[in-house]
């Protein structure tokens, strides 16, 4: 096998694939990006058994084959290459010679039939997005997946597609994200848990244009993610996602207007004063027009007060100061509301559309 490739696609290639390369694994061959050249397309493909990307890389193949190279090594090399044209050739022994300008590397491949290729999925059912809001409805709920393996369900999000409606959905038994999205066209009714690495990992790939289309395909065990010349297989999740209209309420004692930067920076300074890993809880107290913002700890106190509109009952009321930033952050608009019932029930943060909401679940303050 011979290729030639500038080194700017083979970076932009070998970073996609990186992303489904494992840190620890018993198996050598998954430590590998796949070369191949067989067609007449250059593919690079990794693969952990629970991920596999797949993406096409410009170039010109001299002569068709495969090999697998150690990713770690492979990476290395093209990223400190001069940026010119770069020549990838395989001998029978599968022994690997990069050449760039001066720059001669030499690195044992392996045969490229013991590789794990991307399943083959069925393309029954499947919606289509622009890459943007997929990006944008990622970035507004991953915060929200729990990174414990106690509950599997916790670390992924729910994706349910209801005619031209998708809703996704995130939790990790302390608070609650939820977007929902209008899709161009009506689809079958769809209901996966995606894993959060994968999410995360796409979203680093996605270009992020609104005008750039993703193809979602979804089966029973899989989810496929087409988009530029990239494909991203994934493995679900299995179980029952959590039922999460139990745990949403429309009543409420107190509505709070507020503006958002001002609450978030509010929020902000007071986490000055906690140190990490310390739980203070940031206590919150709202009367008419009025909402004073409290924080005790070792370090000091702060408090301000913030103008607000408020329908309802007065209420004082504890929170992790980081789940309200991390809510507040994702928010566009310049205006949130806020819905609570009584110190110890959840807090909502939603739109009136309920495009997007943010259920917290509130700290008791007087015991700490």
């Amino acid at each position: 096998m011979k290729l030639i490739c500038s080194k700017a696609n083979l970076v932009q290639g070998v970073n996609i694939v990186l992303k489904a390369v494992p840190s620890k694994t018993t198996m050598s061959i998954l430590e590998c990006i796949l070369i191949d050249a067989t067609t007449n397309e250059i593919k690079f493909t990794a693969n952990d058994m629970e991920l596999g990307i797949e993406t096409k890389v410009e170039g010109e193949i001299i002569s068709k084959g495969t090999v697998a190279i150690d990713a770690k090594i492979f990476s290395e090399i093209v990223r400190k290459l001069p940026d010119n044209e770069v020549s990838i050739e395989t001998d029978e022994n599968y022994r690997t010679t990069i050449t760039c300008e001066k720059a001669v590397f030499t690195i044992a491949g392996k045969s490229g039939e013991d590789f794990s290729y991307l399943p083959v999925i069925e393309k029954n059912k499947f919606i289509y997005l622009s890459q943007f809001t997929l990006k944008e409805v990622i970035r507004q709920t991953i915060f929200s997946i729990s990174d414990s393996d106690t509950n599997k369900l916790m670390t992924g999000e729910l994706f349910e597609v209801t005619g031209n409606e998708l809703k996704v959905v995130s939790l990790d038994g302390h608070r609650i994200s939820i977007r929902k999205i209008e899709l161009k066209d009506s689809f079958d009714d769809i209901k996966v848990v995606v894993p959060g690495k994968t999410l995360n990992e796409i979203s680093k790939i996605l270009s992020g244009g609104t005008e750039d289309e993703v193809r979602i395909f979804f089966t029973s065990n899989h989810i496929v993610f087409e988009f530029d010349s990239t494909v991203v297989v994934s493995r679900l999740i299995e179980g029952e996602y959590f039922k999460i209209n139990q745990m949403l309420s429309s009543d409420y004692e107190t509505k709070v207007s507020i503006n958002k930067k001002e609450f978030l920076n509010c929020i902000d300074r007071a986490t000055l004063l906690v140190k990490e890993g310390d739980k203070k809880p940031i206590i919150i107290n709202i009367t008419d027009g009025d909402l004073e913002l409290k924080i005790t700890s070792v370090v000091g106190t702060m408090n301000e007060n913030i103008d607000i509109q408020k329908d309802g009952k007065d209420i004082m009321i504890g929170f992790n100061p980081r789940f309200l930033i991390d809510a507040l952050k994702v928010i566009d608009d310049e205006e949130v509301s806020i819905y609570l019932v009584n110190p110890k029930a959840p807090c909502f943060i939603k739109d009136e559309e309920e495009k997007y909401v943010y259920l917290i679940l509130p700290v008791n303050f007087n015991a700490i």
